[in-house]
């Protein structure tokens, strides 16, 4: 019974001893995986799109040019038309918010048509996101507009216009943006 004692005593000491000492030590907290973050890896990533339209990039398309996009890049997950498939329904919804079975999809969910390009640029499609250019990633938003009836086939949109489209459920959310610019 001693010698366990004395055997649990010194793997303690053991275990203090040498956890003092790398807490001493300049080694990194954690498991020591990955590296820090470049100027230039963090200028790569750092793509955020405000709803006001701030951080939009140069470029633009019309629906006309996004359904070949679509079409080629899109269709598989959101089906034809942007009506569901493996992934979310984007556009047709029948339903309101309020209904029994509401339907979130771009024109009776979102916000704001910025929140749309971001989410493009950022993730799609979904087996090579950020591939898509920025005249794409435009077309493509054009394009998911005009499935919801929210804009014409032919508007070209871009930078000085895409965040003065009135989303439908533009009203549907508290705009803490706004609240946190105006204090």
């Amino acid at each position: 019974m001693m010698k366990k004692r004395r055997l649990i005593v010194l793997v303690l000491s053991i275990s203090i001893l040498a956890g003092t000492r790398l807490a001493l030590t300049d080694t990194p907290a954690g498991p020591g995986l990955g590296k820090p973050a470049g100027e230039a890896e963090i200028t790569q990533w750092d793509i955020g799109i405000m709803p006001d339209g701030e951080g939009l990039p140069p470029g633009k398309g019309t629906a006309t040019e996004g359904q070949a996009i679509y079409e080629k890049s899109c269709v598989s997950c959101h089906g034809p038309q942007g009506l569901g498939d493996s992934a979310d329904q984007l556009a047709g919804a029948k339903m309101g918010l309020a209904s029994e079975y509401p339907e979130k999809t771009i024109g009776s969910y979102w916000p704001y048509a910025t929140t749309l390009f971001d989410m493009i640029r950022r993730s799609m499609p979904m087996t090579a996101p950020g591939t898509l250019s920025n005249n794409e990633v435009y077309a493509v938003t054009a394009y998911l507009l005009f499935l919801n009836g929210i804009i014409e086939e032919t508007k070209v949109i871009d930078a000085g216009n895409l965040a003065k489209i009135e989303m439908p459920n533009r009203n549907g959310f508290i705009n803490i943006y706004e609240l946190e610019k105006n204090k």
